[in-house]
């Protein structure tokens, strides 16, 4: 099956009349190491361009000068202890874990107790990019995960996840989302061309939006940031999922329409987000 523009805009969540940044979703995201700051700031921008009413960034005090002056919209937690951060994720109606977040020993020590944290209040996670590395390099990790979490792999993450290679995954990308829900039991959108979106409930959906221009770094954490926004303003995960690959890619093919595939970058996907909704709100579905 194909997601549709319909079923989109109809999960959409609205805002009602009495709406306050408490009642639209914080997002925690932990993201980011010395050298990827881009990563936690595209994250991060995502997550409030789609209508969170807060961003909690926990990140390295390294990179917090420069991920500030970018977005000092989000709310920054710099240098927190393994012990605060876990303190934090009650207070989180959604985390984004792992974009440029590194795949050090202590770094995959510090994902297991936010899991453990998460997995006991039930907190919806998207886990991306270096938090799915670690997910492979530690079966413990991939053990903790389930369906409150959703997987955003692309091709060279979902073979190292799988233990093949990424020509085995180009072969059968649908029985490669099949077999990454049932080892993690979670949801999972495998991107490349026609993103599937594959949920334990044995549903799996084909996104038609997205174009070659997309392939590039970057694009990866502003997905992540969409899905975990509409995961924190109540989408379940599988929703979430759904509508943020979807929007993405539609982002992705307005701004390649205004700039060029060639041209494109992350930062384009956010400018045309708001031109989407702005479109959408002006005519509702």
């Amino acid at each position: 099956m194909t997601i549709r523009p319909e079923t989109v805009r109809a999960l959409l969540p609205r805002r009602p009349v009495d709406a306050h940044k408490g009642s639209c979703g914080t997002v925690l995201s932990v993201c980011g190491s010395y050298g990827m700051a881009g990563a936690a700031y595209f994250a991060a921008a995502a997550a409030l361009r789609c209508g969170a009413g807060m961003v909690r960034a926990a990140l390295p005090g390294s990179i917090y000068p420069i991920f500030s002056a970018l977005l000092p919209e989000a709310v920054c937690l710099p240098d927190l202890s393994d012990r605060q951060l876990c303190e934090q994720v009650p207070a989180a109606d959604s985390m984004v874990i792992g974009c440029g977040l590194g795949t050090a020993d202590v770094t995959a020590a510090r994902l297991r107790g936010v899991l453990a944290a998460a997995r006991q209040t039930e907190t919806p996670v998207v886990l991306d990019a270096d938090g799915i590395n670690l997910a492979a390099a530690h079966t413990d990790i991939a053990e903790q995960l389930g369906p409150h979490c959703v997987l955003t792999p692309h091709p060279g993450e979902a073979a190292r996840l799988l233990h093949c290679t990424p020509a085995d995954i180009a072969l059968d990308r649908r029985g490669t989302v099949d077999r990454l829900v049932r080892l993690t039991g979670a949801v999972v959108v495998l991107k490349g061309h026609d993103s599937l979106v594959a949920a334990p409930d044995g549903t799996c959906l084909c996104n038609p939006t997205g174009n070659p221009g997309m392939a590039t770094a970057g694009m990866g954490d502003v997905l992540a940031g969409m899905i975990a926004s509409l995961a924190a303003q109540g989408l379940t995960p599988r929703d979430a999922a759904v509508c943020g690959t979807y929007l993405h890619g539609l982002a992705g093919d307005e701004a390649a329409a205004a700039v060029s595939q060639r041209a494109l970058l992350p930062r384009d996907l956010l400018r045309q987000l708001t031109k989407i909704f702005l479109a959408w709100e002006a005519s509702p579905a």
